[in-house]
């Protein structure tokens, strides 16, 4: 059902048939910092369904816990407790890593992060992706390359890390083989366990108003909101042809209740008779809303025909990788590689 205010001719709504098919991932996160405080654990893990936060770990609880329902409900109970166990161990294979890096580095004191991301993407192809990086003090430290089965090393500092890993051929092809197999194994299963929730289609409530920001210029505004999934290409056009320069864009957000919300925009000439325009395309939805005269605001509220994030932790406030995690029996895989030059081999560590 769709409401229309206030100038039914100035919008075009297209529905257009094609595959539900969007991009799905598994992410897992994790963070090391070398000075924790008030509401700073010093190691946290935290692992992602798209942008749904499905576990946490942390220093200060000690357990993995679900952060959706579904992980709950499909999940057996013995699995939060073995998990709970590993990342215990890995918490502190993680902060000793973080101290080595310290050493390497000549940072004897203040505040420092390690960080890793791992994970994969089914794309909407049916295509694959996967990866597996590590960061210090924000940057990229190391980053895993499973076609080639190598890692490539930012600096000096990292080489030490690179030789130690590289040294162990089985943990590489082993990385490979869970990135590229069982990383998307779990992927579809948590996706088929939370269905109603990944799946879903939130159709954008979108608005478009013009403003004078400046004498002789007026800024045009094209507003979505209650938007899921995040995937979304909003595009401004003036007569008929695409503006690619003099746009400002506004970063895809979370809402607060499970959907995102965006902005695009535009400056004209207040005196200008060009036709303005604004495109917006999500999932099957192409809508596009023509500015209104004066200060009128347009608005155009799409209601969900069916169905129905915190988006990546934004880990108190550090500079952040976005990243994931291997399945059960890989996760329960001993860690018994080579310990050369202090360089703990995390990467065959999966939360």
């Amino acid at each position: 059902m769709m409401l229309l205010l206030p100038l039914i001719p100035l919008i075009i709504v297209l529905m257009v048939n094609h595959s539900d098919a969007r991009t799905h991932s598994l992410r897992y996160f994790r963070l090391g910092v070398s000075d924790p405080g008030p509401g700073i654990p010093e190691f946290i893990s935290v692992g992602y369904m798209d942008s749904h936060p499905i576990t946490t770990y942390d220093s200060v609880t000690r357990r993995k816990e679900s952060r959706a329902p579904w992980m709950v409900e499909n999940l057996p109970p013995d699995h939060w407790e073995r998990h709970t166990q590993l990342l215990r161990g890995w918490q502190q294979m993680f902060l000793t890593e973080l101290k080595n890096l310290q050493s390497h580095y000549n940072h004897s004191g203040g505040f420092h992060t390690f960080q890793r991301m791992i994970g994969c993407e089914l794309l909407e192809d049916g295509s694959t992706t996967g990866f597996l990086q590590y960061a210090y003090d924000g940057q990229d430290f190391i980053i895993f390359q499973k076609d080639t089965l190598s890692w490539i090393a930012v600096d000096s500092v990292a080489q030490i890390t690179k030789r130690a890993w590289e040294a162990n051929r089985h943990e590489l092809q082993y990385q490979k083989n869970w990135l590229e197999t069982e990383c998307i194994a779990w992927l579809k299963r948590y996706l088929e366990y939370g269905k109603d929730t990944l799946q879903r289609t939130e159709p954008p409530l979108v608005r478009v108003n013009r403003q004078e920001t400046s004498p002789g210029i007026t800024t045009l505004f094209c507003r979505a909101h209650g938007f899921y999934p995040p995937e979304i290409s909003m595009i401004w056009m003036r007569d008929g042809e695409e503006i690619i320069q003099e746009i400002d864009y506004g970063d895809i957000l979370p809402s607060g209740d499970g959907t995102y919300q965006t902005w695009i925009s535009v400056e004209m000439d207040s005196q200008s008779s060009n036709i303005y325009s604004c495109h917006v395309q999500h999932c099957d939805r192409h809508m596009v809303l023509q500015v209104p005269e004066e200060s009128e605001t347009i608005l155009l509220v799409m209601k969900a025909i069916s169905g129905s994030i915190v988006l990546a932790i934004i880990l108190a406030g550090i500079g952040i990788l976005a990243w994931r995690r291997r399945p059960r029996d890989a996760e329960a895989k001993n860690n018994n590689n080579n310990n050369n030059n202090n360089a703990t081999p995390l990467s065959s560590i999966i939360d």
